[in-house]
């Protein structure tokens, strides 16, 4: 699968909440960042699901190159 555009240089730091769906924009261009706003309408990109396990702080990729979607991995610094 393609990576999406670039949305920002830092992982995005959210407070989630046990058993909450969250959906992690996979194609860059949502406003919503990092989270999905149907932008990827009519592109090969689809939003990726995260349900809570706990609550905790999670850090999701914002530059969208990531290869353990939707958590960062450290690929902004390459």
């Amino acid at each position: 699968m393609s990576k999406g555009i670039k949305a920002g240089d830092q992982p995005i730091s959210i407070d989630v909440e046990k058993g909450k769906n969250y959906l992690w924009c996979s194609c860059g261009q949502s406003k919503s960042q990092p989270f999905c706003d149907m932008s990827h309408r009519g592109t090969e990109f689809k939003p990726v699901k995260f349900v809570a396990e706990e609550n905790k702080t999670i850090y999701f990729c914002h530059c969208k190159q990531t290869n353990n979607q939707p958590f960062c991995d450290g690929s902004h610094n390459k």
